[in-house]
């Protein structure tokens, strides 16, 4: 079944308008849930919706209402609030370009895929595409969709483009708040070349395909026993760092020491060898590489 788009509309350069379709990039990984169930008899837990005095309620009957004061609500039709005029519904106007390193990694939110919605529209894309490749720029927008006009920015990857919904500047902490304490003096040299060393050392591509959710995994393991003992309690017992204790300077030293000395694909060989156990196969990342935009190092807070 072909994915459903996120967003329809057009990305507006000045005069020049591209009718183009967003769609997610990604989707959810592996997970495990869970029904509440109740004790005694075994059974699924419902929730209804339901109104003081009246009881349970059809869903024909529900409205939006917004609150003006205690028991007082403005209530809402919802072709009341479809008929919000907004320009960014359908346009997505590129107001602004910056480097792609100037956007602080703290905004970034989630990623879409924009392709040319029709064979008319292809041109320009690819036109907008190569221009935003050649300056090493990203496109600033904004786009309303599903009740909320969204900060995004626009680059290219591969063939085609990346959308990414931004936040806002109020939806990000200050770093200072939580960093302010932390002292800014130099570390001891023979310390900082240590864990310099145990660094490139362990240094290798990224392949996302090498790491998965080893919870879940375990998760999942563990209700198997479970489904095998016929229910029966299944408890295991959790690993726990031993304890440290004297100078933490010495520790430190000697743990440095002690990593460099150990071979440092040590972790990528026990992922490598836990994925294989738990019968998941790695699979080949997209051949389309995202560009110099999106490789670019981001700003740390």
């Amino acid at each position: 079944m072909a994915a459903r788009a996120y967003w329809q509309g057009q990305i507006r350069l000045a005069l020049v308008s591209i009718a183009v379709e967003v769609y997610p990039a990604t989707k959810s990984g592996a997970s495990i849930s869970f029904r509440q169930i109740h004790e005694p008899s075994g059974k699924p837990i419902k929730y209804e919706k339901v109104v003081p005095g009246v009881g349970p309620v059809d869903r024909d009957e529900i409205l939006k209402g917004y609150q003006v004061d205690k028991n007082n609500y403005i209530l809402l039709e919802d072709d009341e609030i479809e008929g919000v005029k907004v320009e960014s519904k359908r346009t997505l106007d590129l107001v602004q370009f910056v480097d792609a390193d100037e956007i602080d990694v703290l905004y970034y939110e989630k990623p879409y895929f924009v392709v040319p919605a029709d064979d008319l529209a292809e041109e320009a894309y690819i036109v907008l595409r190569e221009a935003l490749r050649a300056s090493k720029k990203v496109g600033v927008g904004q786009l309303s969709v599903r009740g909320r006009e969204h900060l995004v920015s626009l680059k290219p990857c591969g063939r085609g483009m990346v959308l990414e919904l931004l936040r806002y500047a109020d939806e990000v902490r200050r770093a200072q708040t939580y960093f302010r304490s932390i002292g800014d003096e130099k570390p001891d040299k023979e310390l900082l070349s240590l864990a310099t060393e145990l660094i490139e050392k362990k240094t290798a591509p990224f392949e996302a395909e090498e790491f998965s959710d080893r919870y879940v995994e375990a998760l999942q393991e563990m209700i198997e026993k479970k489904i095998k003992t016929k229910g029966k309690r299944v408890v295991e017992d959790a690993d726990t760092p031993a304890a440290s204790g004297g100078s933490n300077v010495i520790d430190l030293m000697a743990a440095l020491k002690q990593s460099v000395d150990k071979d440092g694909d040590t972790g990528t060989k026990k992922r490598s060898s836990s994925r294989s156990k738990s019968g998941s196969s790695p699979r080949k990342a997209s051949s389309g590489k995202s560009s110099s935009a999106s490789g670019s190092k981001r700003k740390r807070a």
